[in-house]
């Protein structure tokens, strides 16, 4: 048997492992009753105003403030929705995070804090620590996205940077209860990597973070150096302050990755789980990945899940993302294979800083791309896989998801004839 129509199928698994993440399915069952007293919401990320929009649908208008990506604002009744930059942070995330850190100033120890967090965060709650312009975070930022260093360095990072981040959010808010509600975008699920962790203690410490920049070579002002110099704000696990805080993941990259199996499988195909914490640079694990699909002998549709994120180190100046450079690379490594397909996006529509989720590829990509007068190794040698895709008509465009359970990654190998 085989799959007909294979592009649309891993579109359909692409879709179905976007739905299960979706805040308005997820957060009424990990709400408790609203409580009587003075109730606070606040959040940051890419899914932050649908989760606040989930929370209102079930608790009615509530007082709060929550950041999310420009593009991904959700209508709510009382929470205050603010658009700012991602992945680079800009004044509008500036501003509004001042905003939260007084509204958490004012809270007391009988009132209530609902924190909504998801990827995205990290550059969405913005306020440098020390004498650091926002100019400077912003360079520093955009220099650690293009080292290729893995997400979990670059939020310790983060986190030695910043006043809200590595558990400084719910610090402000004590001695107000808090409960943070998670949708996880990193590897393995950890809540302290998850938008760096704002409501989250860190044990790291500032000579990690200066190891960090030393191992990337990532290259930042004095302001930054004179902050890793000295005693940061990460605030400690155990510390009395995070006595009153719950942290919860409710969505996270396994269950979206559970929920495409199934839909495969209901369909006759073979699945072989790859991992839903897949880390590496892009261009290197695709060539792994299609190793493992070249070397699969069936008779019934074989199906390679995985999940993670990925990087991307820059040696060029075009225009690309971790998912369309894994695709464009696994294109090439596959060399025209008969009878594979695949497809590769990020769950929250933005692959990269493009506002594309990424593509999909299939035997016939570079053969079409040769007519088309297209050179993949060309673009992959300068980071252009966007481009490439484009002018194939291969990218997936979904627009916001309005959720971010980080890469969603699947190869469908068909029987031979």
């Amino acid at each position: 048997m085989t799959i007909d129509h294979p592009e649309r199928f891993l579109r359909e698994l692409f879709d179905k492992a976007v739905e299960v993440a979706d805040p308005m399915a997820v957060i009424p069952a990990e709400l408790p009753e609203k409580p009587a007293g003075r109730t606070v919401v606040i959040g940051a990320g890419k899914a932050s105003a649908r989760m606040a929009e989930a929370v209102e649908r079930s608790w009615g208008a509530c007082e709060g403030l929550v950041i999310t990506r420009y593009g991904y604002a959700r209508p709510c009744e009382g929470i205050e929705i603010v658009e700012a930059a991602h992945p680079v942070p800009d004044k509008a995330g500036l501003d509004a995070t001042a905003r939260m850190l007084a509204l958490l100033g004012a809270v007391g120890p009988d009132d209530f804090v609902l924190a909504l967090i998801s990827g995205g965060a990290s550059a969405l709650l913005v306020q440098p620590a020390g004498a650091i312009t926002l100019e400077e975070k912003r360079a520093v930022n955009a220099a650690l996205l293009a080292s290729g260093a893995p997400i979990d360095r670059i939020n310790t990072l983060r986190k030695h940077l910043s006043r809200v981040k590595g558990g400084q959010l719910a610090a402000a808010a004590h001695p107000a209860r808090m409960l943070a509600l998670m949708i996880s975008d990193v590897p393995g699920d950890d809540p302290a990597f998850i938008g760096s962790g704002p409501t989250v203690g860190d044990a790291s410490t500032a000579q990690d973070a200066l190891g960090i920049l030393s191992k990337w070579n990532v290259e930042v002002p004095a302001s930054v150096l004179d902050v890793l110099n000295g005693p940061t704000g990460v605030i400690p696990p155990g510390d009395e302050r995070l006595s009153s805080v719950e942290n919860r993941v409710i969505a996270a990259p396994s269950l979206s990755l559970a929920a495409a199996q199934e839909v495969a499988e209901a369909k006759g195909c073979d699945v072989l789980m790859l991992g839903d914490a897949v880390e590496g640079e892009a261009r290197d694990v695709a060539r792994d990945h299609a190793r493992q699909a070249l070397a699969i002998g069936s008779d019934k549709p074989t199906l390679l899940l995985s999940g993670g994120e990925l990087t991307v180190t820059r040696r060029g100046d075009g225009v690309g993302g971790p998912n369309a450079e894994y695709a464009l690379a696994l294109a090439l490594a596959l060399d025209g294979a008969a009878n594979i397909h695949a497809i590769a996006c990020d769950t929250d529509g933005v692959d990269g800083a493009a506002d594309v989720a990424g593509a999909v590829i299939g035997p016939d990509t570079l053969a079409r791309a040769a007519r088309a007068g297209l050179d993949p190794a060309g673009a992959l040698a300068i980071n252009d896989a966007h481009s490439f895709f484009e002018g194939l008509s291969d990218q997936v465009v979904p627009g916001p998801t309005l959720t971010n359970v980080n890469d969603f990654r699947a190869i469908l190998v068909q029987p031979s004839a």
